[in-house]
């Protein structure tokens, strides 16, 4: 007995261990908070534009209970066995092992102790692509007027001047205000602090020209061509700044409304803002929040890369699965995906080029080709919780677990049996296999980000579809630089949170403080 108590405490403490390897030195927003995923396979947001990593069980569409369940062995093999034995699957297990990570994690740039708010912004979004904004802006106003008739209220907006409409605009993330115009009101969301800086009529001139693409060319493309060149730069801004650690997650961050305006206004107003005519999907590190890549998708329209042309959905998310992980062959990295992403034709065409995966499979989203149909049916023999099953392909993994309903994984990143644990704080330890472990813990933190993450977006809201990408993607560029100030010296002099580092951002970008977190 005394033996089976320590080796049940030493699997407690290695279970510990890796699940405090997933976490920085605090949340990675420096606020406390309660855990946001009690069911580390969906997330727990209402309306989230993600995938809901739910059961399949009895075509049960409920979100499932907490994750319980222990080792037990196989399940006797059903009539279709034989079938996947022929199509390459057995029920022969075998180690499998992930070569080390070939690259180190962190900020690729030492920032000084000194470094404000600002200083962290302009990694992504430096001066220079500022100063381009000035210029489109003029070229437009101008063509706009020699087309429409003079503005003798116009002149052409300075460098100093985008900074603070930028800032204006990124105020709505911090107080939540519902439009940007309620700053020079006097109703509760007014800021004469920052209202005095700039006049409400010229911040609306500037609104009303703003471009970052004054003229398509004759080679652009339509769609995006607005804002194109900004996405571009931004991306290889996020690329350049930051190496994730190796586990990281493809999917779709929630882009939530305030829950205070969804209580308020009409069904009609509801129904008109939830028409986004574009998805948003990241590349995101598990160990920091930070977003490595981001892929703009717009629906129903023509673009340069053939995404739009392509029905099935499928097809679709594998295509902006193999252009988000286009940087990582060769780095051995481990990427986890939603079930609309999971497809053994993508893992294996990703494990040759030294990228390995962990998914969630569904027999509605996923694309099931080449998996044993034995795998994807429920059995009619009732089910213990934690009871699974397993078939292996050369280095690929298909696992069917049991938990109140039926989840099924493919990977060739985890050994198939290997055992790993889940801690919830209500069910205590429990035993699971390693690849289902692994899921939760990443997926879980992922779910946490999100729901702080959606805190901090840009209220503003602009009917054009590229202005609504514009502001999405400053908010997350907003986000990852707290991220990089959190990971430098100048957190430890002084430690903001994110509420504070928006705030001492939003002044920085009027002019008001030119200061370090020293001061």
């Amino acid at each position: 007995m005394a033996e089976c108590g320590q080796k049940a405490l030493s699997l407690l403490e290695a279970a510990r261990s890796r699940y405090e390897s997933l976490q920085i030195s605090d949340d990675v927003f420096g606020e406390s908070g309660d855990d946001s995923s009690e069911n580390p396979f969906y997330s727990t947001s209402g309306d989230s534009s993600s995938d809901n990593y739910t059961s399949e069980s009895n075509g049960d569409g409920q979100r499932t209970g907490e994750i319980a369940g222990s080792h037990s062995g196989g399940l006797p093999g059903s009539a279709s066995s034989a079938q996947a034995e022929e199509e390459g699957w057995s029920d022969a297990l075998r180690d499998i092992t992930v070569p080390l990570y070939k690259d180190t994690c962190g900020p690729t740039q030492k920032m000084p102790v000194t470094a404000s708010a600002m200083d962290f912004f302009q990694l992504f979004v430096p001066d220079n692509a500022i100063q381009n904004m000035v210029t489109q802006t003029n070229m437009y106003a101008k063509k706009y007027q020699e087309r429409f008739g003079s503005d003798e209220g116009w002149c052409n907006v300075t460098l100093s001047e985008m900074k603070a409409f930028l800032g204006y605009v990124t105020s709505t993330s911090i107080h939540r205000c519902e439009s940007v115009l309620s700053i020079w009101s006097s109703g509760f969301f007014s800021n004469k602090s920052i209202a005095l800086i700039m006049t409400q009529a010229r911040f609306e001139k500037i609104l009303k020209y703003f471009h970052i693409v004054a003229f398509r060319s004759s080679q652009a493309s339509q769609g995006l061509y607005k804002i194109q060149p900004f996405l571009d730069s931004l991306k290889q801004s996020f690329e350049c700044a930051f190496r994730p650690s190796q586990t990281q997650v493809l999917h779709e961050p929630l882009i939530d409304e305030d829950p205070v305006f969804i209580t308020t206004c009409t069904e009609r107003e509801l129904r008109k803002r939830r028409k986004r005519k574009f998805s948003l999907w990241v590349r995101q590190c598990t160990a920091t929040g930070f977003i490595c890549q981001i892929y703009v998708h717009l629906k129903e329209s023509s673009g340069p890369d053939g995404l739009d042309t392509l029905k099935n959905k499928p097809q679709l998310h594998s295509l902006v699965a193999k252009q988000l992980c286009r940087n990582l062959a060769g780095k051995n990295s481990i990427i986890f995906t939603g079930p609309s992403i999971t497809s053994l034709c993508l893992f294996e065409e990703f494990e040759k080029q030294d990228i390995y995966c962990c998914g969630l499979l569904s027999s509605r989203k996923s694309d099931c080709t080449g998996l044993p149909q034995s795998m994807l049916v429920n059995p009619e023999v009732p089910q213990r919780r934690g009871q699974y099953r397993t078939k292996m392909k050369g280095n690929m993994s298909l696992i069917c677990w049991y938990n109140k309903g039926h989840f099924r994984f493919l990977t060739n990143a985890y050994s198939p049996s290997k055992q790993g644990m889940i801690i919830k704080r209500k069910s205590g330890e429990i035993p699971c296999p390693l690849a289902v472990e692994a899921f939760a813990a990443h997926l879980s933190y992922i779910c946490k980000y999100d729901d702080k993450y959606s805190k901090y977006f840009i209220f503003h809201k602009p009917n054009k579809t590229w202005q609504q990408v514009f502001w999405l993607t400053i908010s997350i560029a907003i986000n990852n630089a707290y991220i990089l100030y959190k990971m430098s010296d100048a957190y430890h002099v002084k430690r903001y949170s994110r509420a504070q580092f928006g705030e001492r951002l939003v002044r920085e970008l009027l002019g008001l403080e030119d200061c370090s977190p020293t001061q």
